[in-house]
């Protein structure tokens, strides 16, 4: 059906759209003569070295560099396995690196190889194998052992470096030092830091410093730390999580009879909490923490609070002014108790033992 709407225009009316047409073709055309053309006009020297020098992109000037700003870290990286040509060599490495990250599959309670141990894994201390950045990694082994340990008073080799974690850390039994796994693991440790020169340390190996507390750090605040930041993973009593076969744990035990003695370096509340400010809550990094210092400080004197196995080691510091500050057991030449040594204010010991030094 037709539409009176939808009908053509008259003749008439195509005429008169015809003109108004012609009339706005006009008016531009006189707009372009009296406003464009004088600017061509006028601008005829710039708009020509534009088309002789190119069309060029605008750019965008960045600021300056501030002098004060700091330049991007250069942290040590591992030596690569797979860059090794020695098959035999690449196989034992290889075995090494499986032996620190599933020491309990091999050597634990259920270990394939031996018994010896308390079901943790080396890498729970020394995280990714030993290589992650401030994760307590081995890049300083092989170019500063052997080496003085004021805490055996000996010199040390990489073979009584690694059974010490073994006696203390994994509260277990020595490693053969010619046997298959304790070279292994040296081959590794050896080989991942082979790429820095002896007598330097790797940059980024150990702990990150943390500035001390002007307090003594304290239990009972950490336990709500560890309550809200800690306890989904390392339960509530400390016990950790069981992998599905039992052979070993996905998030470790902190405290109990499976957890790490009181001889263990992390039994020291400042390895400790230099350790969980830059690495925990799983998922963080040296550079983005989540943990205040506070926080790591009094998380560290809760967790170390708690029961766990004893190491008798009488021979440890033989010279016991080398004790560190916050070693938690004496006796000890400065004079300070024992809680403060384990728990603060540490800067009074700092500075106690920085005169004795002088004298």
């Amino acid at each position: 059906m037709s539409n009176e709407n939808n009908q053509m225009p008259s003749t008439p009316q195509r005429e008169i759209l015809v003109i108004m047409d012609r009339l706005l073709r006009i008016i531009l055309l006189l707009v372009v003569a009296v406003i464009v053309l004088p600017l061509l006009i006028f601008y005829r020297n710039e708009i020509g070295q534009y088309f002789k020098e190119g069309k060029k992109q605008p750019t965008i000037q960045l600021p300056a560099a501030s002098a004060t700003a700091a330049p991007a870290e250069d942290f040590w990286t591992p030596a690569d396995i797979d860059e090794i040509q020695d098959e035999q060599l690449k196989a034992q490495v290889l075995y090494g690196e499986d032996l620190i990250a599933h020491t309990s599959k091999y050597l634990g309670p259920k270990g394939s190889v031996m018994q010896i141990s308390n079901g943790m894994n080396c890498q729970n201390c020394h995280l990714d194998a030993g290589t992650r950045t401030f994760g307590n990694n081995y890049g300083s082994v092989a170019s500063m052992y052997p080496k003085f340990r004021a805490r055996s008073g000996t010199e040390e080799n990489i073979y009584k470096r690694v059974n010490d974690c073994f006696e203390r850390s994994l509260n277990g039994q020595p490693l053969d030092t010619l046997g298959k796994e304790m070279q292994a693991i040296k081959a590794y440790i050896s080989y991942i830091g082979s790429n820095v020169p002896k007598g330097e340390k790797a940059k980024g190996s150990g702990f990150k410093d943390l500035p001390y507390l002007d307090r003594a750090a304290d239990p009972a605040k950490g336990k709500t730390v560890y309550i809200a930041k800690c306890q989904s993973c390392h339960q509530a009593n400390g016990e950790g999580t069981l992998n599905a076969d039992g052979t070993g744990y996905a998030f470790p035990p902190l405290w109990g009879k499976n957890s790490y003695n009181d001889g263990a370096g992390l039994y020291r509340i400042s390895n400790f909490a230099k350790y969980v400010k830059s690495n925990m809550p799983l998922g963080v990094t040296h550079d983005n923490t989540q943990l205040t210092d506070e926080e790591a400080w009094d998380l560290a004197a809760f967790v170390n609070s708690q029961p766990r196995p004893h190491k008798n080691a009488p021979k440890d510091w033989p010279d016991i002014s080398k004790k560190p500050v916050d070693h938690p057991f004496g006796p000890f030449s400065d004079g300070f108790s024992e809680q403060q040594h384990k728990f603060g204010p540490f800067q009074p010991i700092v500075d106690q033992q920085k005169k004795s030094a002088k004298k």
